[in-house]
């Protein structure tokens, strides 16, 4: 089950890595299913794989600084773009210039 919390000070959550060029505050999750609410922030020049992702969960994306370009549509995304993806829908592969920061939340089952 994902964890719970009353309000609390997001900056009390370390960033982590999370992969290449991308750190996260991870600030509730489900170990047991992958389920999570997270920042996610990119450090400019960050570029997923060339390939199209795609993912086994829900996955909702809110961009909140920077931007970051969809390299098979050729579109950059800036500030106040929001994203709601079902599981095996195709996006990206993805690149930011400047870096960005997301609120990102996974839902499984």
């Amino acid at each position: 089950m994902k964890s719970e919390h009353e309000f609390f000070a997001i900056n009390q959550v370390p960033w982590t890595e999370a992969g290449p060029g991308i750190t996260q505050r991870l600030l509730s999750n489900d170990p047991e299913d992958g389920t999570l609410t997270r920042l996610a922030r990119w450090a400019p020049g960050t570029q997923t794989t060339d390939e199209v992702i795609r993912h086994e969960y829900f996955e909702e994306v809110y961009l909140l600084e920077g931007s970051i370009t969809d390299l098979t549509l050729g579109q950059t995304f800036t500030v106040g773009y929001y994203a709601a993806r079902r599981p095996g829908m195709p996006h990206g592969p993805y690149r930011t210039d400047d870096g960005c920061t997301m609120l990102e939340i996974h839902h499984h089952g």
